[in-house]
């Protein structure tokens, strides 16, 4: 597909050049994400090994299937459904901070800049839902995993890309974010809407009751953990027993939180909180939940049936070829129809290659597979390693992608990196300013005027050594 047509003198950069301090923020953020990922893909491995190997198989369903909780309060549940319940909570709430501070702060608070991850996201969203939709259609299969495929893994992606050895240019590790953010929201909307049983007025009306109160309390400003900690487990509870998902307790939280700084502050409450918050949800609450939900049979007759059964199919195949086609589509559709041109230092095959990425869909995915088919368990295993091998696919397409263009990358980063005058401020953030170019000439005077030093240092000496061969020549035998 070409690229969009060059534009008149209104056309705007398409994943142009971040400022400095969103730079920095999603630096942070990834580098975060990343350490998370790793944790996850080690999980997701340990989940597999677990549940595959015979002598210890039937200890791992023993262990998923342990219950635990205070059945007076509705809470009694296995270590899989605390995990997928209670732990994804967590996440949630991170995502809800992480799309807040993304609205009021970030790229999405200029409905301009916002327009691209918003438009690929839902393509990104859509097209893999309409291949599971078309390949369940042709062949009789069940509907109800049409969203299993839509989700994007961020942590699981960015450990692919640490594992390869590829470091992105910050606009399309922006991007990425961005676009994992805007999936975040929609897949929590999908959630909210799609897999909300028979509600209890009682409890929902409690939790809302409780998600006003810790509103109000934000509001007057008031501080410690332990009046909020013990609030939001109350939330969670009612919210749980109200027949909503209680991973919607965690995102209205976290989109409460104040994202942006007042006079005289270094970070917002939100930016604190998710900083405080993030270590547990990536390091601790996602890999336990890969551990206790990533444990499915790989044997032959399972991968076999995974590209024979339209449930299984449809997910791979919208993973692999739906996240690709509907984010590439949908970011080339969106610059050519708000005349946005392509940053001259990339191009439209590096953006195929994130959206390639993007098609690693992992924890959302499988909390989305036990949601779809619940009661099923056959399915729902099934489903899961059809996750599993789609998203496996998607990080080995897009590890060769990547890699194709990887010098092109580490010359983007260590150009948007370098810091020759020693400032902590990248140069390619100053170079329209005068005081740089000035600070830049005094340095290289002084390289000047040291080379030179060291030329007539090195002449003098070679100017010695001749001199002494020379009388060495003259002397009598």
């Amino acid at each position: 597909m070409a690229a969009p047509d060059p534009t008149d003198h209104k056309s705007r950069t398409l994943l142009g050049r971040l400022s400095l301090p969103e730079s920095r923020y999603i630096a942070d953020a990834l580098r975060a994400e990343t350490v998370g990922g790793v944790l996850l893909l080690v999980a997701a491995i340990a989940a597999l090994l677990w549940a595959n190997i015979p002598a210890v198989s039937d200890s791992y369903a023993a262990v998923r299937s342990f219950h635990i909780g205070p059945a007076s309060l509705g809470l009694d549940l296995s270590l899989q459904h605390w995990a997928a319940d209670g732990l994804l909570a967590v996440f949630f709430f991170v995502a809800g901070i992480e799309l807040k501070r993304e609205l009021v702060a970030g790229d999405l608070r200029d409905p301009k800049a916002a327009a691209l991850p918003v438009i690929a996201a839902l393509c990104g969203m859509a097209a893999p839902a309409l291949v599971y939709a078309l390949v369940n259609l042709t062949g009789n299969g069940s509907m109800d995993g049409w969203a299993v495929p839509t989700a994007t893994d961020i942590a699981f992606a960015l450990a692919v890309l640490a594992v390869i050895g590829t470091s992105l240019p910050s606009a399309l590790r922006a991007f990425l974010l961005t676009l994992a953010v805007v999936d975040d929201l929609f897949a929590i909307l999908i959630i909210a809407v799609f897999f909300t049983g028979d509600i209890d007025f009682l409890a929902l009306g409690g939790a809302l009751v409780g998600l006003a109160l810790f509103w109000f309390l934000l509001h007057r400003g008031v501080r410690g953990w332990y009046v909020y900690v013990p609030l939001a487990l109350v939330v969670w509870g009612l919210m749980y027993n109200s027949g909503v998902h209680a991973t919607i307790a965690g995102v209205a939280m976290g989109l409460m939180l104040r994202c942006t700084r007042a006079e005289g502050e270094q970070t917002s409450p939100g930016e604190h909180i998710e900083h405080l918050v993030r270590p547990l949800s990536a390091g601790l609450a996602v890999p336990l939940f890969a551990l206790l939900s990533a444990g499915v049979s790989l044997s032959d007759e399972a991968i076999a049936q995974v590209f024979t059964r339209p449930e299984t199919l449809g997910v791979v195949l919208g993973l692999v070829v739906g996240k690709a086609v509907g984010i590439f589509g949908g970011t080339w559709l969106a610059a050519r129809f708000t005349r946005a041109e392509l940053n001259e230092d990339l191009a439209w095959p590096d953006v195929f290659a994130v959206a390639t990425l993007a098609g690693i869909g992992f924890t959302v995915s499988l909390l989305i597979g036990e949601l779809a088919f619940e009661g099923d368990d056959t399915l729902t295993s099934e489903v899961k390693a059809a996750v599993l091998i789609g998203s496996l696919i998607a990080a080995m397409l897009a590890c060769v992608l990547l890699k194709l263009r990887n010098r092109r990358y580490r010359e983007l980063t260590e150009a948007e990196e370098r810091d020759e005058d020693h400032d902590g401020i990248p140069d390619i953030y100053e170079e329209d300013r005068p005081e740089y170019h000035l600070r830049m000439a005094r340095i290289y005077e002084e390289r000047a005027a040291e080379h030179r030093r060291k030329a007539e240092k090195a002449a003098a000496a070679a100017q010695g050594t001749a001199s002494g061969s020379t009388t060495e020549a003259d002397r009598p035998a």
